[in-house]
This record gives structure tokens, C-alpha cells and sequence, in this order.
């Protein structure tokens, strides 16, 4: 029980709760060979806790443990995170942005299907809110449903259009000029607007929307907003927009480059996209 709570108290805190000597804990570790068998990978996975700020649970932890040459199966870093009190953020649940009547609708072009074999053929986009001491910020972004990694995305402290354009203009940067991405949003008032439609056809761009009040067909940019906010907004009392901005802008960034999935074989989503196209 001491070895477990290590990470989290002092060791003389806890042998004098316990009433053991130091010596006599000692003793006990290596007449038991736990920190000998354990002790590199007990280290690592209490950094790989710190480093991604408690994000990462077992799974994950074991995906990056094998990357790194440990050989170690799943029960066993199960037993040693629950040893060590390394929980995983457990998410919350997520918001659901309004449904606006006016403007003109499309149909369903994408239809569930978020299978993808290569990036820039299916993106996803939607906007949600944070609230902030009575005041809110609107995060508007793209998401490529290939290997989930954030494209383009926009702040605001209000949800005008000219934050989608703002959003539209990154992701086309990006885009490159032989393909041809169908986009796919739910029903608001941003994405039925004439303006939004003619960019889209100007790039080349395919337009799909969902089916009113079906939040199943975007759920792709709901999963990703939800763990935004249980990893990142849910875990920290914002005192400022401007502080939330800054770690909105820090998270999309490790979300894209360090924190790795497992549907991507332990990748993230750059690294997979990278590795997928230099093959």
C-alpha cells in the first residue's frame, strides 16, 4: 500500500501513518523483488501520467510502454495504474448545440459512413460553447473523420459567420488541390447560409448535413468535443476567456501530435497520417 500511494505522498508521511521504520519498508521491497521487476515501469508510467495530465488510462499507457520496447501485458499495468491511483479522466457529458430553421438544407451525402481509407476525402465540423464567469467562447472546428486530427479551427466570443469563414479559410490552406473532401455539419443556421454552400463549391468541396435532430450523424465532432472537455475544460476552474483560449490552443495541439489513439495503432493522429502517406 505505501509503493502505491508513493506518487501521491511523501514516503515519511506515510511510514509514520503506518508505523514503519524506513529501514523495515526497504526490507520489505526487496525481499518482495517488486521494485526490482517494476520499478522502471512503475517510474515511466507515473511520467506518462504526468506528462499527458492525466488523460491516459491503461490502455494507452500500454500502447506507449510497447512502443518504447516493454514487453508487459494489459493486467499488468491494470494492476500497476490501480496500485498507483493513475485514473484516467472520466468523461462528462457533452453539449448539444441548437438547431436553426432558416436557410437552405442538403442531403445526408455521408450517411454514417466515417470509414475513410486515405486523409482529405470526409471532414466533419460543428461549434460549441464554453462559459466562463457568465461569458462564453465558441469553438468552431474541422475534424478529418480519416484519422481525427483537428484541421482548421477558430475561437470567438460570438457565433457569426465570420468565425466558420475564419475556420473555412484555415482548412483550405491546408487542403490539397487535387482533392475533393465532402464536409459534413448538422442543420445550424451557419451551414444552410448561401455564402457558406458557394465556398464549399468554389473548392471543390461536397456539402452533407444531417438528418434534423439526429445528433448520431455528426457524432464524430460530439466525441471529440466531449473529450475536450472532460480532459481538458472539466478539469480546471477558468478564471478568464483569454485562459481558455491558451489551453484550447495548447490541447488541439497535443491532441493532434502526442496524444496517440487506439484505433490508430498507438499513433496520433499526425503520426498516422504521416506514416499512411509516405507508404
Amino acid at each position: 500500500m505505501i509503493q502505491g500511494l508513493r506518487n501521491m505522498f511523501d514516503l515519511s508521511v506515510l511510514l509514520g501513518v503506518a508505523g514503519m521504520a524506513r529501514s523495515s519498508f526497504y526490507y520489505c521491497i526487496k525481499c518482495s523483488g517488486t521494485d526490482d521487476k517494476y520499478g522502471v515501469v512503475r517510474n515511466r508510467l507515473n511520467a506518462l501520467y504526468n506528462q499527458h495530465k492525466g488523460r491516459y488510462g491503461y490502455r494507452r499507457m500500454l500502447l506507449q510502454l510497447k512502443k518504447e520496447g516493454h514487453t508487459i501485458n494489459h493486467k499488468t499495468v491494470l494492476r500497476l495504474t490501480g496500485e498507483m491511483g493513475l485514473k484516467s479522466t472520466v468523461r462528462l457529458k457533452r453539449y448539444r448545440s441548437y438547431k436553426a430553421e432558416e436557410g437552405q438544407t442538403v442531403p445526408n451525402i455521408l450517411n454514417r459512413e466515417f470509414n475513410v481509407d486515405r486523409p482529405f476525402e470526409k471532414w466533419a465540423t460543428d461549434v460549441t460553447e464554453f462559459n466562463v464567469t457568465g461569458k462564453k467562447l465558441y469553438l468552431s472546428t474541422i475534424i478529418d473523420l480519416f484519422n481525427g486530427e483537428i484541421i482548421s479551427y477558430s475561437q470567438s466570443l460570438r457565433p457569426d459567420f465570420g468565425q466558420v469563414t475564419d475556420m473555412l479559410d484555415r482548412a483550405l490552406k491546408k487542403k490539397p488541390g487535387n482533392t475533393k473532401p465532402i464536409l459534413h455539419s448538422d442543420q445550424g443556421w451557419q451551414y444552410k447560409m448561401k455564402s457558406y454552400q458557394v465556398i464549399l463549391h468554389k473548392n471543390g468541396i461536397t456539402q452533407s448535413m444531417s438528418r434534423k435532430g439526429n445528433c448520431l450523424d455528426n457524432a464524430v465532432m460530439e466525441n471529440f468535443f466531449g473529450t475536450l472537455k472532460s480532459e481538458m475544460f472539466y478539469r480546471k476552474k477558468y478564471l478568464s476567456v483569454e485562459e481558455l483560449k491558451g489551453d484550447v490552443d495548447e490541447y488541439i495541439s497535443y491532441y493532434n501530435n502526442k496524444r496517440i489513439r487506439l484505433n490508430l495503432n498507438g499513433m496520433s493522429p499526425v503520426e498516422y497520417r504521416t506514416q499512411v502517406l509516405n507508404n
